[in-house]
């Protein structure tokens, strides 16, 4: 069965539809499996897609009018067509720079493994680039990473600060490594348990 999807970047009336559903419909959809998003490819709310890959089943094409209408970006498209795959669902592009994507045929399926390699590409280049940065941070004297996780030892310590007059909260979470938000998560202002600082002391 062909189900098509559509989408149009702008939710304020200026763009529509017409001719993404023409193109579908020509290419043999019915209009019952037309599904339809008016909200930009960048937001992760997209519930008419949601729904239309829910409903997509194994023989199943999902078309689409162009590859922009699909993916947020190269890593999503190449994710959401992974997963078509893995389900033995495939996709097909009418128009634009994916037409030639149609992985019902192997043609098809050597195109996409194109785009696929150069998603990887790019997942390698922001990797480097990010062990790069944590590389020159340390030279610096930096640090870089997520702060480290609240432990039992400084649970007892916070209460004990917090508990004193002229604590600064601040000063107080530097010292321990942690942000004022896992602080105040654990310990109130007035150095009293909270239900996460009970739970890791093992408290009820």
């Amino acid at each position: 069965m062909l189900v098509g999807y559509m989408r149009v970047s702008k939710a304020d009336g200026s763009q529509t539809t017409d001719l993404q559903r023409d193109a579908l419909l020509a290419a043999g959809i019915d209009a019952y499996s037309l599904y339809e998003d008016s909200a930009s490819g960048k937001k992760d709310d997209r519930p008419e897609l949601a729904s239309c890959l829910k409903a997509l089943r194994n023989g199943d094409t999902l078309v689409v009018w162009k590859l922009d209408r699909l993916g947020r970006d190269l890593r999503h498209l190449v994710n959401v067509v992974h997963d078509l795959a893995e389900r033995g669902i495939g996709l097909k592009v009418l128009t634009g720079q994916g037409a030639a994507i149609d992985t019902t045929t192997a043609s098809g399926k050597l195109v996409f493994g194109i785009f696929a390699a150069l998603a990887e590409f790019e997942r390698e280049l922001i990797s480097e680039r990010t062990l790069a940065g944590l590389a020159s941070a340390r030279a610096r004297g930096r640090n870089g990473g997520r702060p480290y996780k609240m432990t039992p030892a400084k649970v007892h310590l916070a209460m004990a600060s917090m508990g004193r007059p002229g604590t600064k909260v601040r000063d107080l979470c530097n010292e321990l490594g942690i942000t004022r938000q896992t602080l105040y998560r654990h310990v109130s202002p007035a150095g009293e348990l909270r239900p996460d600082g009970k739970k890791l002391l093992n408290l009820k």
